[in-house]
C-alpha cells in the first residue's frame, strides 16, 4: 500500500495504515499508484472515480457505485472506454461456499431454479440513538438498507443463479422516524455515543420486504433490516431447485446446507477436496481452519490484481465490474418506484 487519504490528514494518520497524502489529488499525481480503492461516503464516489480514471488509475469502488443510476451508467461508460480495470466491491461472491452454490447451479446439480429467498439482517442501527452518515440522504442516497446491504444480497442471488432480477414489488419502512444525531463524527458500527445530539427526521428505510421475479420465471423474496436485534451480519440465501436446495448464511460461512427430497439432507463444511474446482480455488486454508469475511475480500482483490498485472480487464472478469454496480442501482430505482407507487415494477436491462 503506497498511501491513504482520509477526510483529513490527521484522521488518516490516526489509523496508522500507511503513509498519508495531504489530498486526493496528491495521491492521483503519484506515479507509483496503480490502483485506487474508493471507500468514501456514497456521494463522493462519482467524482472520485471519474478523477481516478482520468488519471489512468485502475479502480475498486465500494457500492453503491454512485447515488443515481444516471451517474453509475456514466461511470460504466467511462471505465469501459478507458481500458482500465474497474471493480464494484461486492465481496460476498468470493466466499468459497457461495462459489460452490454457483458451481452446483451451473453444473445442473440444483436442477431448474424455482425460487431464491433469504435476507440480509443487521442490528447496528436498531436504537434511535444509533447514528451514521448513511442515515443522511445527501450523503448516502435515497435508499439505505436496500442500497447498503440489500444490494449485496441481490448481487449474490444473481451471481449464484446466473439469473437477472426482472421485476420487483417492494415495501419499505422507516422504524425510527427521528434519530439523535451527534454533534461530532461517528464511525460505522461504533454504537451510541455520549456526545451532544439533536433530533433529526429520517427519510430512508430501516426495513424492506421485496418480492422478486427472475428472468427464467423463478420467484424470490428478500427481507432487509438494519434493526434486527441480535443479527450482526447475516446474509442468508437459499436456492430451491428441481433436484436439490442449497442454503448459506454469512454468520455460519463455513457451512453449506444441501436439501434433498428422498435422502438425508447434508451439511457440507468448507473443504477444498469436496468442492467444485472453481470454488476450491477460492479456499486457501485446510478444512476446520476458519476462513471468513476478510478472506472473501482477499479473493476478490486477488482476481482484480490478476487483471491489473495483465494491464487491463480480461474478456470475462471473475470479479464484479462497474456494470454490476450499475445493475444494482437500476434495481434500486425499481425498488424505490415500486414502494412509492405500491405496485410491481419492471427492472430495465443494463
Amino acid at each position: 500500500m503506497v498511501g491513504v487519504v482520509g477526510s483529513s490528514p490527521e484522521r488518516a494518520r490516526a489509523k496508522g495504515l500507511a503513509p498519508v497524502y495531504d489530498s486526493y489529488e496528491a495521491l492521483l499525481a503519484d506515479e507509483r499508484v496503480d490502483v485506487v480503492h474508493v471507500t468514501t461516503p456514497n456521494y463522493l464516489h462519482y467524482a472520485q472515480v471519474q478523477q481516478a480514471l482520468a488519471a489512468g488509475k485502475h479502480v475498486v469502488c465500494e457500492k453503491p457505485l454512485a447515488t443515481s443510476s444516471a451517474e453509475s451508467l456514466e461511470l460504466v461508460e467511462l471505465a469501459e472506454r478507458s481500458g482500465l480495470v474497474h471493480c464494484t466491491n461486492f465481496h460476498n461472491r468470493f466466499y468459497p461456499l457461495v462459489q460452490e452454490v454457483r458451481e452446483r447451479v451451473r453444473a445442473g446439480e440444483v436442477g431448474e431454479v424455482w425460487a431464491v429467498h433469504g435476507g440480509y439482517l443487521q442490528d447496528w442501527l436498531a436504537r434511535p440513538s444509533d447514528w451514521n452518515w448513511r442515515l443522511e440522504v445527501e450523503k448516502a442516497g435515497p435508499l439505505r438498507a436496500v442500497g447498503d446491504i440489500g444490494s449485496h444480497w441481490l448481487d449474490t442471488a444473481q451471481f449464484v443463479t446466473g439469473l437477472r432480477v426482472v421485476e420487483v414489488l417492494a415495501d419499505l419502512a422507516t422504524i425510527h422516524r427521528t434519530r439523535a444525531r451527534p454533534a461530532g463524527e461517528v464511525e460505522t458500527f461504533a454504537g451510541s455515543t455520549e456526545a451532544e445530539t439533536e433530533e433529526v427526521a429520517i427519510e430512508t428505510e430501516d426495513v424492506a420486504h421485496l418480492l422478486l421475479r427472475f428472468e427464467n420465471g423463478a420467484r424470490g423474496s428478500l427481507v432487509v433490516s438494519q434493526v434486527a436485534l441480535g443479527r450482526k451480519n447475516s446474509l442468508r440465501i437459499e436456492v430451491d431447485g428441481s433436484e436439490q436446495s442449497v442454503a448459506w448464511d454469512s454468520e455460519r460461512n463455513e457451512e453449506l446446507w444441501i436439501g434433498h427430497r428422498d435422502e438425508p439432507n447434508e451439511l457440507l463444511l468448507r473443504n477444498g477436496a469436496l468442492l467444485h474446482p472453481a470454488a476450491a480455488a477460492r479456499s486457501r486454508l485446510p478444512v476446520a481452519h476458519a476462513e471468513g469475511f476478510a478472506d472473501a475480500f482477499r479473493e476478490l482483490y486477488r482476481a482484480v490484481y490478476a487483471d491489473v498485472a495483465r494491464g487491463g480487464p480480461s474478456a470475462e472478469p471473475e470479479y464484479p465490474t462497474f456494470r454490476d454496480g450499475h445493475a444494482a442501482n437500476v434495481i434500486g430505482d425499481a425498488v424505490l418506484r415500486s414502494s412509492r407507487e405500491r405496485r410491481w415494477v419492471e427492472v430495465p436491462t443494463t
